[in-house]
């Protein structure tokens, strides 16, 4: 409310200036002119609903836009005077942005990534390059047990609760995700009013604190979970047993942004703070888990079920793997969340070095199912930093089938990594409960640039594959993206990492995976 008034205000003292220039003293013509010039502008900040900045800062939020004019400068003043600046991120939220509004297009001057660093990454193209023919590829999620499976698209969103996302960006992700017939990830924060007002495809999602199937004690309530399950809307169910922000803990919501609305959505007490368990409740054994998988398989109705996780040790997987062997159980699906991805606050010493980054995580995962022999009913997502067509292109080459993205969506609905998430004053409205401030986003502008944003990155994503001389994404492998590993020698990831063989850890068992495979335990998370 204040924000009106302010413009009110200038208007106020641009009225008075022009009346004292033309009863008194000509020379207040100037200030008059200038103060309704702001007036004016400031009140179609107020008015329009393109620009989330410029509807919460009036006039000063043009500052930011002048800044964008100026952007090359600034960008290479911050890389040579802050060594600490992150290009990286700089130029990925300036791509969503770009592609978010529908305006990115060919840049000149060619590319800004230093090509001779170690680590650089590059795909091969081929001389049988050929236009892309299919812009809108699926992976089917379901085994011989699921009997609705679902058809995913490449690029979804990825896990943001209500409550750490304001209710207007939670319907504008789910609107946006309806437009383009891509899945939207509930986060553990349960299935809220504004996950449901949009009309797009929902993964629930599951955590230890079992929000919205619940019972007093906080323990997971099947009628609950039978009864919102079986919502249409509802795709698919995944459990999250980590996450890659802060991996091994749970989450903490405090009791002041409990509100009526959230305390409803997640089935806890109002005003009250809300811990999740670091680990569940509902099993406690790899068999256990799966006959948990089953159960939730059986209440939804046979939709498919899954679960996500940051990768810790490799004998945790692999006690997983057994667990599906020894029960003739497998989840329909499996979300690798890398330990550098995550929106959500966190302690720093968490996001920083706990967890398994996604690309060792997501080729664990991978090599893990092939050695089992359980790779071909079991579809693998990966997120974790997905924002380009090549990050799509790069993941699938190292054992994904399909990927989900968080902060990326979060630029496409006006985040600016004002690094406020945690204090409840994001100046775009996207993460706060502020009334005021939420109410800055506009749902149906945003709704549209979410569905620009992932509808031109999968289409990225299938030209690249199509300029790679391949049909389709099922024909990437690891052997068509290299890595620089020192000086002027750059590597397959074929040649880098070792690959297991279809059914190998059963059969015969590498010695690099030998000790790991003796020690996974079937009874207990090793």
């Amino acid at each position: 409310m204040i924000r009106p008034l302010i413009v009110g205000g200038v208007w106020f003292l641009g009225i008075a200036a022009a009346t004292l220039a033309a009863t008194r003293d000509g020379w207040w013509a100037l200030p008059a002119v200038v103060l309704l010039a702001l007036a004016s502008l400031g009140t179609w900040d107020l008015l329009q609903t393109r620009h989330t900045i410029l509807r919460m800062y009036p006039i000063l939020g043009h500052i930011r836009f002048l800044m964008e004019m100026l952007r090359p400068e600034i960008r290479q003043y911050f890389i040579e005077s802050n060594t600490e600046a992150s290009p990286f991120d700089r130029e990925t939220r300036d791509m969503v942005y770009e592609r978010a509004k529908g305006t990115k297009g060919d840049e000149p001057f060619g590319t800004e990534r230093d090509v001779n660093a170690v680590g650089y990454e590059f795909l091969r193209h081929s001389l049988r390059a050929r236009f892309a023919d299919h812009l809108d590829p699926r992976v089917r999620l379901g085994g011989p047990d699921c009997t609705q499976p679902y058809e995913i698209a490449m690029l979804n969103v990825s896990a943001m609760s209500f409550g750490a996302l304001s209710a207007n960006a939670i319907e504008a992700l789910n609107a946006g995700a309806a437009r383009g017939g891509f899945a939207h990830d509930t986060g553990e924060g349960g299935i809220s009013p504004y996950h449901l007002r949009g009309g797009g495809d929902l993964i629930w999602e599951i955590g230890s604190g079992y929000f919205g199937c619940r019972d007093a004690e906080g323990r997971f309530d099947p009628a609950q979970f039978a009864e919102k399950a079986t919502d249409p809307a509802v795709k698919a169910v995944s459990v999250k047993l980590s996450q890659g922000a802060k991996p091994g803990l749970g989450g903490v919501l405090p009791g002041a942004k409990v509100s009526a609305e959230i305390a409803a959505t997640r089935g806890v007490p109002e005003g009250i703070t809300v811990v999740s368990p670091p680990a569940h409740t509902a099993f406690g054994t790899p068999i256990e888990f799966m006959g948990f998988i089953a159960t939730l398989r059986r209440l939804s109705g046979g939709k498919p079920v899954g679960f996500k996780l940051c990768v810790g040790a490799r004998t945790e997987f692999l006690s997983i793997c057994k667990g599906i062997l020894a029960t003739g159980i497998a989840p329909d699906f499996v979300i690798v969340d890398g330990s550098e991805g995550g929106t959500g606050a966190a302690p720093q010493e968490f996001e920083d070095h706990v967890g398994m980054p996604l690309t060792e995580g997501l080729m664990l995962v991978h090599n893990s199912l092939v050695g089992t022999g359980l790779r071909a009913q079991v579809k693998i997502g990966a997120s974790g930093k997905v924002a380009s067509g090549v990050d799509i292109v790069s993941r699938v080459c190292q054992g994904a089938d399909f990927t989900l993205s968080a902060r990326a969506m979060m630029f496409a609905v006006g985040c600016i990594q004002a690094l406020k998430c945690n204090t409840n004053h994001c100046p775009t409205g996207v993460a706060t409960q502020d009334p005021a401030r939420a109410r800055a986003l506009d749902v149906a502008d945003k709704t549209t640039r979410v569905f620009n944003f992932q509808k031109a990155t999968v289409a990225s994503a299938a030209q690249i594959v199509a300029s790679m001389g391949l049909a389709g994404f099922h024909e990437l492998c690891p052997a068509m993206l290299n890595r620089r590993i020192e000086g002027q020698r750059t590597r397959t990831y074929a040649e880098i990492y070792d690959w297991l063989m279809p059914g190998e850890l059963l059969e015969d068992p590498p010695q690099s995976w030998l000790s790991d495979w003796i020690e996974a335990s079937a009874e207990e998370f090793r």
